[in-house]
């Protein structure tokens, strides 16, 4: 099993390496090109890089699991389902940016529908599956009816999170992929066919994350837009409550966490104070940025404190 999980990655990676260049072409010929606000002035030179890079590891994820298809279980169906429709509310939202020339595409309010849409979706079928359950390392208790607030909560926290995190070159990319390869390995530890199927998704994505990451890292060639970072955000939170370990996902997710709270409170506190701001600019990325610190070593260290948390987790799960 160890060898199919390893060879899925590797296919994935080895396309996404192939697939790559043949996306940045193709939209660069379209014109596809992202558009940088005007504040963010650090990034001015960034203007006219392709974007909707996420087509690339999306797609390189389902040449990996082509391994999967014989033993496809059904929430391995749903996950990719559900992963494909974030992609596809961000591919219109990144769709409205390429064609009008700015960078504002659906509406605040039209994000939030379509993520409360696909929420409420998963948190009915795992209410009504029975999948109520929730494990924190290794405690397991039951929540019933409350799944599906939760699950709502822990959807759209993480779709949003996981954008907001999307601020540098290879910054989302590289968080996502170390987050998502010991979660993949977490899931392999319970040994049931369910769970590895659904490792085997995770270990698929990490290799097209890390494929595209060699044309995203600095200065990047394409970037993955809301195209990537919604499905990204949708993948992980999916998954995490698809298996009852979303409490673990705050814990090897804290960069995403930070980014969200940073957001948060840099908006509140600059409506409470009618101008004034606690970070130079949010989400936090940002503010580290204005500050003089490269956009390489901030990514580093984001890399870093999520492999850190995560190798936690995982030991904290062996033991």
């Amino acid at each position: 099993m160890a060898i199919k999980f390893l060879l899925c990655g590797l296919i994935s990676f080895l396309f996404a390496c192939l697939f790559s260049p043949i996306v940045i072409g193709m939209c660069k010929r379209l014109k596809a090109s992202q558009t940088i606000l005007h504040y963010v002035d650090k990034h001015m030179g960034k203007q006219g890089t392709p974007t909707m890079g996420g087509i690339i590891f999306l797609v390189s994820m389902l040449v990996g699991v082509c391994f999967l298809l014989p033993e496809a279980r059904f929430t391995s169906i749903f996950l990719m389902l559900l992963t494909l429709s974030y992609a596809l509310l961000g591919f219109l939202d990144d769709f409205i940016k390429v064609k009008f020339h700015h960078n504002e595409g659906l509406r605040p309010y039209q994000k939030i529908i379509g993520q409360f849409g696909l929420a409420l979706i998963v948190a009915q079928y795992l209410y009504f599956s029975g999948g109520t359950s929730l494990n924190f390392f290794g405690l397991q208790f039951d929540i019933g009816i409350f799944i599906i607030p939760l699950v709502i909560l822990v959807l759209i926290a993480t779709t949003n999170s996981v954008n907001l995190t999307d601020g540098l070159d290879g910054l989302a990319g590289g968080v996502s992929f170390v987050y998502l390869l010991f979660f993949g390995i977490i899931l392999t530890l319970f040994n049931t066919v369910e769970f590895n199927n659904l490792a085997i998704m995770s270990f698929s994505l990490c290799g097209g994350l890390l494929g595209f990451l060699l044309f995203n890292c600095f200065p990047a060639k394409i970037f993955m837009g809301d195209t990537g970072s919604l499905a990204l955000g949708g993948f992980i939170g999916v998954v995490a409550v698809l298996t009852g370990l979303e409490l673990i996902l705050p814990i090897m997710g804290i960069m995403f966490v930070l980014s969200a709270v940073s957001d948060i409170l840099q908006v509140a506190y600059f409506k409470k104070t009618k101008g004034k701001r606690i970070f130079l600019m949010a989400p936090l990325h940002h503010h580290f940025e204005q500050k003089g610190v490269h956009e390489n070593r901030i990514v580093i260290v984001y890399i870093s404190i999520t492999a850190v948390m995560s190798i936690i987790t995982l030991l904290i799960y062996l033991l």
